[in-house]
């Protein structure tokens, strides 16, 4: 049986892997005030188990999109999924601040395939001019799991157990790996694929993804690149205000606008959700500038990185505003920011490296921001008890500004793509 615009079937199961993914990472910071206080843990231990997960995350990242691109999307995705859902069950038999740094190292270490896996996953089933759009669909998973992370873990405190809201995570995921074995598949070997749109995502592919001999630099070769350093130096710079709306955003809340816990449950999420509006629009954005601006198609990603960081002024201005509600809005318009130019970053990554090789420079890439990520954490957990939030939402929107301006003078595709005449995200239409 043949199944018409699988692809975009393809990118939902991502996605849901990407929102289980997210929703283990972002379970702690939800449950953070009350698991703080039940295993006395203090702010600076919490930055150290913060920073625990970061540190391997950043590490595992090249490693784990070596493994994807040496082993294949189904088998390496799979593997890596299962080990982050046991890790993060484990959690809810932490007993101090050091076995939770321990076991949400070992979930760092296992959550690091996410984002390679979904770049690989859709290089392999995209046509150039449809990724950015497909990654923004993708990419809509880290935010969603941000997003029901709150509700879940509030649901769980009010039946008087964080734990619980660990373990139904990581049973989730068990599950999705499971199904993810069953149902993906190249398109070269899909049989529900039928050949029309087969031949619709091949032709409309670079050489270098549609090859299946494709070269593979090294990892040294790859580093001492112009091409790596395009999308290392942005990750960097841009990474830090992801991981601190994950992390700090509850907290924020509790203690600088005195919001208590319902009010968390009602409010925290929102940021996540106008992040989900930043993945896709800022996937739709690209095809946009590309067709109306008259830009190249590389160019129109790197459009959309600019605009979403000059939408990073508005968190950098929380510190002028009283009401918490205008305060969550500006947060909002934070979250939109980010995963804007992040999708966009993802699309330049795809288009700059080969199938052989883009999940190692994805890979390569996170581990730069979250290197840059954990040195901001271990700066943010100190500083923010001595001068307040307010000037840091400050730094990290100068940051994303800068990494715009990195962009858009490193970053260069030497690889034309075929134009297809693209009719929409379920369209299959003939290639030029």
């Amino acid at each position: 049986m043949k199944v018409k615009g699988i692809r975009w079937w393809m990118v939902s199961l991502v996605a849901a892997g990407l929102i289980i993914n997210y929703l283990a990472r972002n379970t702690l910071s939800v449950a953070a005030p009350t698991l703080m206080k039940d295993l006395h843990i203090t702010t600076e231990q919490y930055a150290h188990v913060v920073v625990a997960w970061q540190l391997c995350y950043a590490f595992m990242q090249p490693v784990a999109g070596f493994v994807l691109d040496t082993v294949g999307t189904k088998l390496g995705f799979a593997a890596f999924a299962l080990a982050w859902s046991l890790a993060c069950a484990a959690a809810a038999w932490a007993t101090g601040w050091r076995s939770l740094a321990f076991l949400r190292g070992l979930l760092g270490l296992a959550e690091a395939a996410g984002i390679p896996a979904g770049v690989k996953a859709t290089s392999e089933w995209f046509p150039a001019k449809e990724r950015s759009v497909a990654i923004g669909w993708f990419n809509i998973g880290s935010s969603i799991g941000a997003l029901l992370a709150p509700p879940l873990v509030v649901w769980a405190l009010l039946r008087g157990q964080w734990q619980l809201a660990f373990v139904i995570v990581g049973a989730a995921g068990i599950v999705w790996s499971a199904v993810w074995m069953v149902m993906y598949k190249h398109p070269r070997k899909q049989k529900m694929l039928s050949a029309t749109e087969r031949d619709y995502i091949l032709s409309g592919q670079e050489a270098k993804h549609a090859e299946a001999g494709a070269p593979k630099r090294s990892w040294r070769a790859m580093l001492g690149s112009r091409d790596f350093w395009a999308i290392g130096i942005p990750r960097i710079l841009s990474e830090p205000a992801w991981q601190t709306f994950n992390a700090w955003i509850p907290l924020y809340m509790m203690t600088e606008r005195h919001m208590n816990l319902k009010e968390v449950a009602m409010f925290a999420w929102m940021p996540f959700l106008a992040a989900d509006i930043g993945c896709v629009l800022g996937g739709y954005l690209s095809p946009l500038f590309h067709k109306y601006a008259k830009v190249s198609l590389f160019t129109s990603r790197k459009m959309v990185f600019v605009v979403g960081a000059l939408f990073m002024i508005g968190p950098a201005c929380v510190g002028l505003v009283q009401s918490p509600y205008v305060a969550v809005a500006l947060l909002c318009v934070g979250g939109f920011a980010h995963q804007t130019l992040s999708g966009a970053l993802y699309a330049i990554t795809s288009d700059m490296f080969g199938k052989n090789e883009v999940a190692t420079a994805t890979g390569m890439g996170g581990m730069a921001g979250y290197l840059g990520a954990a040195a901001f954490t271990m700066l943010f957990g100190v500083l923010v008890t001595q001068i307040g939030y307010s000037p840091l939402f400050v730094v990290l929107a100068v940051f994303d500004l800068i990494a715009a301006a990195v962009v858009c003078l490193l970053a260069k595709s030497s690889d034309k793509a075929p134009e297809p005449r693209w009719s929409g995200a379920g369209g299959v239409v003939a290639a030029k």
